[in-house]
């Protein structure tokens, strides 16, 4: 499958920027901000929700690198935001090496000028739904040694997969090319909260660049199929070990994160 980079239309919502229009970011245009308002009106709590969902990369990050995890390969990073990938491992392993993976030109674009001079990183044209071009892309190969423990980030970026595009396969596709030792970190926006809510959401997001797959939890967890799942296993957000100074609160229950999260192992 040959895919191209969408273009950068700012008339158009898109993905990548509405996400950093509900992290509070600058990087969005009013058409973002139109679909963002429209989005936050059935559901409130996203806004919640994904800041919760970069606390919980951040903290498997750190455990990843804990663990001795130096290599990271983050595919659908999205625009450059706070505490991103290297800067988190490497306050605990200096020598981590950081690869972005993303198609959206506007994220390379950022995503390479904030790591201008940064020994270690790079950002590289890529489509998750073409796992193999990413594995293959001498950029990633020049930083990632696969022969090597992996930590691979598929963070709120599955739900952009249609079923037609086989994420199964997809998943592992990247499994297989992964030594033993290797972990996969994965959060997922659920159709099991809020199922009206999300319904609304999903119809929103028709008219962005890319459509929305809300999955089932258990939908989620064959996805990670092939990977031992770490404590505390497939779940909310808030409650993939929570650390009190980087874990959102829901009033309303883990569940009002509307996304599972979890890191898998692969033995």
């Amino acid at each position: 499958m040959e895919s191209e980079s969408p273009a950068f239309d700012p008339r158009t919502p898109n993905v990548a920027r509405l996400y950093d229009y509900f992290l509070g970011g600058k990087n969005h245009f009013p058409a973002d901000r139109a679909v963002g308002a429209k989005i936050l009106e059935v559901a409130p709590e996203l806004r919640a929700a994904v800041r919760a969902n970069r606390a919980f990369v951040r903290r498997a990050v750190r455990f990843l690198a804990e663990s001795g995890i130096t290599q990271f390969l983050d595919i659908g990073t999205g625009l450059p935001t706070q505490d991103n990938v290297h800067a988190v491992a490497r306050k605990i392993a200096p020598e981590a090496r950081v690869v972005y993976v993303d198609r959206d030109p506007v994220v390379l674009v950022h995503a390479r000028a904030l790591l201008a001079g940064r020994s270690g990183t790079a950002a590289v044209d890529g489509d998750l739904r073409e796992p193999d071009r990413i594995l293959k892309n001498h950029d990633v190969t020049e930083a990632i040694d696969f022969d090597r423990p992996v930590g691979v980030l598929l963070t709120a970026v599955m739900h952009y997969v249609s079923d037609s595009d086989r994420p199964h396969e997809i998943v592992a596709s990247l499994r297989d090319a992964l030594a033993p030792g290797s972990h996969l970190i994965m959060s997922h926006a659920t159709s099991d909260a809020r199922a009206q809510a999300m319904e609304t959401i999903a119809e929103v997001y028709e008219s962005t660049n890319i459509p929305l797959t809300f999955r089932s939890r258990e939908r989620i967890a064959g996805l990670l199929e092939g990977f031992e799942l770490v404590d505390p296993g497939l779940v909310w957000l808030p409650e993939w070990r929570p650390d009190q100074a980087d874990t959102i609160d829901f009033v309303d229950g883990p569940e009002s994160s509307l996304i599972f999260c979890g890191v898998g192992r692969k033995g």
